[in-house]
C-alpha cells in the first residue's frame, strides 16, 4: 500500500501537509489521506494516477460494458480542412440544397444545443472529397465514418474548459472531428434519450474525468476513445423509460431557453415578447433543470452501484444552469444565446427582431396572437429550414397559413430616409406599435439604427470565427443616407435597383429643393444651413451612385459563396470599420486568387479560375466544369 496526500483545496499547503502527516503518524482518519496499492490504477484505461477514486469507481470499468459495444458506437467525423470554403452559418445558404447541418462542437451545453453551422455536401460531398484527396498532406482535411452521417445521435464538443457536454444530435446532420457523436444500433429515440441521461449524469462524467486525471483541466480533450471506453450500466425497460423522460424534458427546457435567440432553429420571439406564448420563465426553467439533473444523478448512482463515498468524490459540473464558454478558439466570438437579462440587451433584441419583421424575415403574428406557435418538435427530428418564428417562404405559400404576407412588401432594399415609403426606422416603429412592444419611451429608433444597429447585428450573426450579417448598410461617406440590402434577396440587379429606385429619385428631390433654396434671395440662417447640408448630400449621393454603378457590372452575388465573399466587392461602402476591414482583406484575397473556389471569382477572373480547374478537380467540381479536369488530376 502507498499513502497519497491530496492537498489541492488547501489555501496553506504547508500547514495542510503538516496536519495530514500528523494524522498519519497518529493513526487518525483524515479525508486528505488515501492508502492504495498502485497496481489498482491499472483497472482504469490508461492507468491514470487517480488515487482519490474509490474501489467502486475503478472497478466500474470491469463491471459494466463500455459505451462502445454491439448496441452502441461513438465516432469522430469530418474535418473540412478549409472552413472558409466548405462551412457556412446556417442562415447563409438560401434554399440551394447544397449545405447540410454540421455539428462542430462549440461551447459547453448539456441536453440541447442548436446546430448553427452547415457544410457543403453537394453530390455527397464530391467537392470536399476531391479537395481532401488532393490536399490531405497540406490542409489536414479528413472525411471519415460517413456511414454515420445523417443519423440521429448524441454529440459533444471534443475540447472544452467546462467538462463533458452531451446533447442531442438531430437526424440529417453531419458531425465533425471537433464534434464527435454517439449512436445506438437501431436509432431508437428512447434508447438515445436514455443514453443522453446516462452521459450527462454525475457518475458517467466522473468516470470520464477519471480517465483524464493527468490532463490539465483547462486543456482537456474528450476524445472519442475516452467516451468509447467509459462504462455504461445495462438498463431495464423501466430504467430506459424513466431516464428517457427526464432527458426529453431537459432537452425541451434547454430548447425553450433558445427560442429567444433569433439565429437559432428554435427561435420564436425575442425575450421581451416571448412570455406572451407561455412556458417561458428562465428562473423557473433553471430550477426545474436542477431538479431533473438531481433525479438523473440519483438513478445513475444507483445503476452504477455508487455509494455515498463514491458520490462524495464526484466533482460537480453544472449541466443545468448557464452554459459556459468553450476553450475551443473557434467559439471565442460566439454570439450570446438565450434570454437577455440586461434591459439594454433585451431592448436591442427587440429592435433587431422588429428590423427582421420589416425586412420580411420574422412573423409578427406570433406576438399578436394572430398565429399560434407550432408544436414543439421531437428531439431527433431533422432541423427545419426556417425557424418557427420566421415568416413562411413566400415562394411556397402554405394554404394553412392565411395572412402570411410580409409586414411590408419590398424588393430587398430598405432605406434610412425620413418620409420615404421604404424608410426602415419608420417601419421598425410601425412593427413595434403593431405588436404593442414594451419599448422605452426614450428610445430613438433612427438614432439606434445609425449608431448601434449594424454593430449589434454583426455580433449577433457571427459564430465560430465566421461573420455573416444579413442586413447590409451601404452608406454615403458621412452616413447621412443609407441603403439597407437584405442578403436573401440579393441578385445581380440589386445595385442597379438601388440606383434607379432610390438614389436617382433622392437626387432628383434634393436637386429640386436646392434650386428652390438657391433662387430664394431672402434666405435666413436656417435656410443657409439647409442649403449647405443638401449641397453636401447631393455630392455624396452622386459619389454613392458612381460607386454602385462602378461595381454593379461585375458583381454577381451567389448565395452559395456565403455572405463574406459576396459582400467583399462592396467593402468601401460599409462604414463600420471592423467589418469594412474584414471585407477589404477578403477582396484582396479574391484578387490574389486565394478563394478561386468562389463563384464570384469565376465571374471576375474566369481565365485564371478555369486554368486552375484543369489541375484541381475540387475547383472544377465547385464551378461545375469537370470537363476541364485533366485525367492526370484525377
Amino acid at each position: 500500500m502507498t499513502l497519497f496526500l491530496r492537498l489541492l483545496e488547501a489555501e496553506d499547503k504547508a500547514v495542510a501537509l503538516a496536519e495530514a502527516v500528523g494524522a498519519v503518524r497518529a493513526g487518525d482518519a483524515d479525508g486528505r489521506v488515501f492508502a492504495l496499492d498502485p497496481a489498482e490504477f491499472g483497472q482504469v484505461p490508461g492507468a491514470p494516477f487517480a488515487y482519490w477514486i474509490t474501489d467502486t469507481g475503478r472497478r466500474a470499468f470491469s463491471c459494466f460494458p463500455c459505451l462502445e459495444n454491439a448496441r452502441r458506437s461513438a465516432a469522430g467525423g469530418m474535418k473540412s480542412g478549409e472552413d472558409t470554403r466548405f462551412l457556412r452559418l446556417s442562415w447563409e445558404p438560401i434554399a440551394s440544397g447544397r449545405y447540410r447541418p454540421f455539428a462542430k462542437g462549440g461551447a459547453f451545453a448539456a441536453y440541447y444545443s442548436d446546430v448553427y453551422l452547415a457544410v457543403d455536401w453537394l453530390n455527397d460531398g464530391a467537392q470536399s472529397v476531391a479537395f481532401y484527396q488532393q490536399n490531405r498532406d497540406v490542409k489536414g482535411g479528413l472525411i471519415r465514418n460517413r456511414e454515420y452521417y445523417f443519423r440521429p445521435g448524441l454529440t459533444w464538443p471534443r475540447r472544452t474548459s467546462s467538462g463533458l457536454g452531451m446533447r442531442v444530435l438531430p437526424a440529417g446532420c453531419i458531425f465533425a472531428d471537433k464534434g464527435p457523436a454517439a449512436f445506438v444500433a437501431d436509432d431508437d429515440p428512447q434508447s438515445l434519450l436514455a443514453l443522453l441521461a446516462i452521459t450527462v449524469s454525475a457518475p458517467f462524467r466522473q468516470l470520464v474525468e477519471l480517465q483524464l486525471a493527468a490532463a490539465d483541466a483547462a486543456a482537456r480533450s474528450y476524445e472519442v476513445g475516452v467516451i468509447q471506453r467509459t462504462p455504461v450500466p445495462d438498463l431495464s425497460p423501466d430504467d430506459t423509460r424513466r431516464l428517457a423522460a427526464l432527458a426529453r424534458r431537459g432537452w425541451s427546457l434547454k430548447r425553450t431557453l433558445d427560442t429567444v435567440n433569433e439565429t437559432s432553429h428554435a427561435f420564436l420571439l425575442p425575450a421581451a415578447l416571448r412570455p406572451r406564448l407561455g412556458d417561458f420563465d428562465p428562473p423557473a426553467i433553471a430550477a426545474e433543470l436542477e431538479r431533473i439533473q438531481a433525479q438523473i444523478d440519483i438513478i445513475a448512482f444507483g445503476l452504477y452501484g455508487f455509494g455515498s463515498a463514491d458520490q462524495a468524490g464526484v466533482a460537480g459540473v453544472d449541466t443545468a444552469a448557464g452554459d459556459a464558454a468553450a476553450s475551443d478558439p473557434d467559439d471565442e466570438d460566439d454570439a450570446d444565446a438565450g434570454a437577455a437579462t440586461d434591459p439594454a440587451a433585451a431592448e436591442a433584441d427587440l429592435l433587431s427582431w422588429a428590423m427582421g419583421v420589416a425586412f420580411g424575415r420574422f412573423d409578427w403574428r406570433l406576438a399578436t396572437g394572430e398565429r399560434a406557435p407550432p408544436p414543439e418538435p421531437e428531439p431527433f427530428d431533422p432541423l427545419p429550414a426556417l425557424s418557427p418564428g420566421m415568416l413562411p417562404d413566400p415562394s411556397a405559400p402554405d394554404p394553412s397559413e392565411p395572412g402570411a404576407e410580409p409586414f411590408h412588401a419590398h424588393a430587398g432594399i430598405l432605406v434610412d430616409d425620413r418620409g420615404h415609403h421604404h424608410d426602415l426606422p419608420a417601419l421598425i416603429e410601425s412593427v413595434l406599435a403593431r405588436v404593442d412592444a414594451p419599448l422605452s419611451l426614450a428610445t430613438d429608433v433612427r438614432r439606434w439604427l445609425r449608431r448601434d444597429a449594424f454593430k449589434e447585428h454583426l455580433r449577433r450573426y457571427s459564430r465560430s470565427r465566421r461573420k455573416a450579417p444579413i442586413y447590409w448598410p451601404l452608406a454615403t461617406a458621412s452616413g447621412s443616407y443609407t441603403l439597407w440590402l437584405y442578403w436573401p434577396t440579393l441578385t445581380d440587379q440589386t445595385l442597379y435597383r438601388a440606383v434607379n429606385d432610390f438614389i436617382e429619385p433622392k437626387l432628383k428631390r434634393t436637386g429640386e429643393t436646392l434650386r428652390t433654396l438657391r433662387a430664394d434671395t431672402a434666405r435666413g440662417g436656417a435656410d443657409e444651413r439647409e442649403l449647405a447640408r443638401l449641397t453636401d448630400l447631393e455630392a455624396e449621393l452622386m459619389d454613392l451612385r458612381a460607386a454602385l454603378l462602378d461595381i454593379a457590372p461585375g458583381w454577381k452575388p451567389h448565395h452559395d459563396d456565403g455572405v463574406q465573399i459576396s459582400a467583399a466587392p462592396l467593402w468601401p461602402l460599409f462604414r463600420h470599420g471592423p467589418w469594412q476591414r474584414v471585407l477589404k482583406d477578403t477582396w484582396q484575397q479574391l484578387q490574389r486568387g486565394d478563394d478561386d473556389w468562389a463563384r464570384l471569382a469565376m465571374h471576375y477572373w474566369p481565365e485564371r479560375v478555369r486554368a486552375k480547374c484543369r489541375s484541381d478537380r475540387s475547383l472544377a467540381i465547385a464551378h461545375g466544369v469537370e470537363a476541364l479536369d485533366e485525367p492526370a488530376a484525377r
